[in-house]
Order: structure tokens, then C-alpha cells, then sequence
């Protein structure tokens, strides 16, 4: 009598976002592998669930727990775990090892899964948004495109990679096609700053868990999608055309961070934005590097201009910078648009880290390069007082908020809130509207 092989047990490495795409598209039906548990890193308050029954699926019943990253050594060891899979971004490589080292010291096999495995298929034509780091100006990059788009006629759908924060089943498929659907979505901070803007300029913008719904929805509206990647993760659809951003204030982090080199590498255009604001030895590496890693890449460079909203003279004014959180926390970055800005206008930044209280007290002590600015983090209603509390306490005339939220709707503070706005400018005129009008003349319907 032939035996029955044992399953494979699989433990899925994530952050609330890649994790559970990788599991519907490669390891959820698999009759040879059990999925013991994800783990959850990056993300404040997003361990401790249960990816739920509805979207495991019937081979999992129970749904499947969501524990912390730190226990990974220990869980390998106690549930017998033959396998971990990687399914996160924004990693150093040689972070990235160090994970594979502890899971083969613990006795598992280590595996990353690649397009290939883990890409939609969809029926309409794609544009992908990416970068080499979380924060080099992909979210602006993609509303370039969506414009441009918009501007020739065509119907576009923005998808945007997941953060699957809240209730896992409510979050299943999300459509935002108002500010009232976002506000009645309960978002955190991280996710209004990616669906505010795109949403205001017209674009309907989806997002959620099942990414297959994701697309059949956005694909019934929609001449064409527009993906915009998270932090610097490869795209869940084949794209047919991928743009990849990439940061010279960072020069070389191109070859260093997982999986944003496979992006570098995967590109067809390569966007070097904030060449305004790099030095010429900053652009000379990165154009060195991106040649050496996909010579048949189109390499562009992009400006990223800053502009204050209406109001009174900064000239010698104590501001508050409040900078886009996940550009400082995951991008590593000290500063963003915001310090541009007040320096631009000459303001005299004042510093919040003696006064920040709670969560954003614990942000500062894991993120020691932020040290004059504010990140604008708020997973949750507690951390959102904490911003607001801070925000409250820094002895400053003007808050200046260079995220692309609108911070006044969320937080009650005694000073004026300056919005800080930034979008893609190009350094040749005409060079990235030539691609995506070329792309739309290849791809999508004459209507003449």
C-alpha cells in the first residue's frame, strides 16, 4: 500500500500586504502544503490575528493565525515547520539572510517566490508602478501616468498594493471612488495618503486582500490599470509596462534592498527622481549602477518640486515638519518634502523629539536618523492621539504637513496646518509622457 507523502509545513514570512497574495496565488490550494501561520514585522498592532476562514479557504477552517516575527525561531522548531517563505519588502539583503540563517539554523528551508508564481493576469493593459526604495517618488510617478492617461480620455483604475491593517473579511475589496468612501473605510493615516490624492484628481483607486476580485472589479470600469506598488515591491500583475523609481538621495541603496534591485532589474523605463535635489556624483553612481544591472532599460531622470499652500511669510517662522511616515520608518530616510520645503521658504525648524509622547516616542527610539521632523504615523486611533498629542506639545507658529493627507481633518491643534504638496516634474519635457502615450498607442483601442 502506497503511502500518503506528509505535507509540507509552510510558515509565510509578511507584514500585512505580499503574505497573503503569495498564499492565494501559490499556497492555498496546494493539497502538499499546510500553512502552519503568517508572521507579521513592520506594521504596528497587525499581529495577534487570524487570517480568517472566508479567504483561507475550505482547507483551513479555522483560518490561520498572524503571529510576531520575533517568535519565527521558536514556532520552526515547535510546529515542525519544513519551509518559510519571504513575502515582505523594503529589507536589506543582508537582512534578508539573516532571516534565511535563522530559519535554516532552526532547521527549514528558506524560499522567495517570484513574478512568475505570484502575478495576476489581467485583460486590461497595465501600467506598473514600482521603486527601488519606499519614499523615491513612485506614488507621484503614478499619478503622472494616471494623468496623463486621463488627459488623452481613457478610463483608468488605480490599483494599489494592499495594507490589509483592519478587519481582514471587511477588507476583502475595497473601491474609492469619494472622500466619503474613504472616510467611511476608517483608513489609518498610511492608507489616506495613498488613496486621498488619486481619488481627488478622479481616479478610481481599489485595493484590499483578494487581489483577483481586486482586478475583475477594476477591470469592468476600466480602459486600462494603473498598479502603484508598496514600499518597493514588485507588481501582483503582469504589467505591460513597468516603471521603476529610483532614489539618488540614496544613490547605490538600488543594488543593496530586496526585492527593489529585482524591480531596477525588471524595468522597462527607469525614473530617477529628486535629481533636483542630488548631487551630480549621486546621479553619476545610480546611472552608473542602473546601466550595469538592465542596459535595456530607458533611463530618465525626474524632478520632485515642493509648493506650500497660500499663506503668511515662513521667513523666520518656528514650524512643525510632519513628513510621510513610511518614508521615514521602512524608507530609513531623516527627512522628506517637508524639510525642503521649509528650508525653501525660510523657516526655522523646530525639533519634536523632546515633546513626542507614546507611539511616536517609540518611533523616534527605532528610527534614530528622524530627528527634526514628524512622522506621520497613525495605524490606529491610539497612535493617532499620540500625533495629535505631539503635535500639540511642539512650541512652534505653523505645522507644516508634507504628507498627502489632508492633517487638518484628523487632528485638533491650536497653530495653522500648511500642506505641503510634490509631484513629479520632467527634466526633459515631453520624455515620460512620450512613454505612456507611446504605451496607449501600442496597447489600448484607436477610437478614431
Amino acid at each position: 500500500m502506497a503511502t500518503v507523502p506528509r505535507e509540507r509545513r509552510v510558515v509565510v514570512l509578511g507584514a500585512g500586504g505580499r503574505d497573503f497574495h503569495d498564499f492565494a496565488m501559490v499556497l492555498r490550494d496546494d493539497p502538499a502544503v499546510r500553512v502552519v501561520a503568517f508572521t507579521a514585522a513592520q506594521i504596528p498592532g497587525i499581529d495577534h490575528r487570524r487570517f480568517p476562514a472566508s479567504l483561507a479557504g475550505p482547507r483551513y477552517p479555522d483560518g490561520i493565525p498572524i503571529v510576531p516575527e520575533a517568535e519565527l525561531r521558536d514556532l520552526v522548531a515547535r510546529e515542525h515547520i519544513d519551509e518559510v517563505v519571504l513575502a515582505y519588502s523594503d529589507l536589506r539583503h543582508v537582512d534578508v539572510m539573516h532571516l534565511a540563517s535563522t530559519v535554516m539554523a532552526a532547521g527549514a528551508d528558506f524560499r522567495l517566490l517570484g513574478p512568475r508564481a505570484t502575478s495576476l493576469r489581467s485583460s486590461r493593459p497595465v501600467v506598473a508602478v514600482c521603486a527601488s526604495r519606499t519614499g523615491a517618488g513612485k506614488s507621484p510617478t503614478s499619478r503622472f501616468v494616471c494623468r496623463v492617461l486621463l488627459d488623452a480620455g481613457w478610463r483608468v483604475a488605480l490599483v494599489r498594493h494592499p495594507m490589509p491593517y483592519g478587519d481582514l473579511e471587511a477588507m476583502r475589496v475595497q473601491r474609492f471612488a469619494s472622500q466619503a468612501d474613504i472616510d467611511a473605510a476608517d483608513p489609518t493615516i498610511e492608507e489616506r495618503e495613498e488613496y486621498e490624492t488619486p481619488v481627488a484628481m478622479g481616479v478610481v483607486t481599489w485595493a484590499g486582500v483578494d487581489y483577483a476580485a481586486i482586478f475583475a472589479g477594476a477591470e469592468r470600469e476600466a480602459d486600462v490599470i494603473v498598479w502603484d506598488g508598496g514600499n518597493n515591491d514588485f507588481p501582483f500583475v503582469a504589467p505591460d509596462l513597468l516603471i521603476t523609481v529610483v532614489d539618488p538621495l540614496r544613490a547605490g541603496d538600488e543594488l543593496l534592498f530586496h526585492p527593489g534591485e529585482t524591480c531596477v532589474r525588471l524595468a522597462d523605463v527607469l525614473v530617477v527622481n529628486k535629481a533636483d535635489r542630488a548631487t551630480a556624483d549621486e546621479l553619476a553612481l545610480v546611472h552608473r549602477n542602473l546601466v550595469a544591472m538592465n542596459p535595456a532599460a530607458l533611463v530618465l531622470e525626474t524632478a520632485s518640486p515642493v509648493t506650500i499652500a497660500d499663506g503668511p511669510s515662513l521667513v523666520g517662522v518656528r514650524v512643525l515638519v510632519v513628513e510621510d511616515g513610511p518614508t521615514l520608518t521602512h524608507g530609513g530616510m531623516a527627512y522628506g518634502a517637508g524639510v525642503v520645503a521649509a528650508q525653501q521658504a525660510g523657516a526655522v525648524i523646530v525639533d519634536p523629539r523632546p515633546y513626542a509622547v507614546g507611539r511616536i516616542a517609540e518611533v523616534f527610539a527605532a528610527h534614530p536618523q528622524v530627528q527634526q521632523v514628524l512622522p506621520a504615523v497613525g495605524y490606529g486611533a491610539a497612535e493617532l492621539a499620540d500625533l495629535e498629542a505631539t503635535i500639540r506639545a511642539v512650541p512652534c507658529e505653523v505645522v507644516l504637513a508634507a504628507t498627502p493627507i489632508d492633517l487638518a481633518r484628523l487632528v485638533d491643534v491650536a497653530v495653522p496646518i500648511r500642506r505641503v504638496s510634490y509631484e513629479i516634474a520632467e527634466r526633459v519635457p515631453g520624455s515620460l509622457r512620450e512613454v505612456i502615450d507611446s504605451f496607449a498607442r501600442l496597447h489600448l483601442p484607436s477610437r478614431g
